[in-house]
């Protein structure tokens, strides 16, 4: 997809703080972080949001993407939090599926 942010960086037509990348997933570093360690997990794959997702794969995918970057930044240990905002309601600002892996300090309960 042309327009979308996300799409753009895991082409690399747009610079950010790379973490982590293979061929299905890229992990960066949130611009706007809400934690110590606030990283965004995609796929290279367009897809919306979760509503869309049809390849469980994808999805599983996407999570032990996560779990190995939380695991590479120091963070499995002390413990982090992986969020996914599903739509307008749920937080979502960017329509490309992605997940937030936030950690270095204790996340409260409830989260919003």
């Amino acid at each position: 997809m042309t327009d979308c942010l996300f799409c753009k960086i895991a082409a690399g037509e747009i610079p950010t703080e790379m973490v982590a990348s293979d061929d299905r997933f890229v992990g960066f570093r949130d611009i706007a972080a809400q934690a110590p360690t606030h990283i965004v997990v995609i796929p290279r794959a367009h897809v919306v949001s979760l509503n869309e997702v049809r390849d469980p794969n994808l999805i599983g995918g996407l999570m032990l993407f996560a779990r190995s970057i939380a695991e590479q930044e120091g963070l499995a240990g002390p413990g982090y939090r992986v969020v996914i905002n599903t739509n307008a309601d749920g937080g979502q600002t960017v329509f490309h599926i992605h997940a937030h892996v936030l950690g270095g300090r204790i996340m409260g309960w409830p989260p919003g």
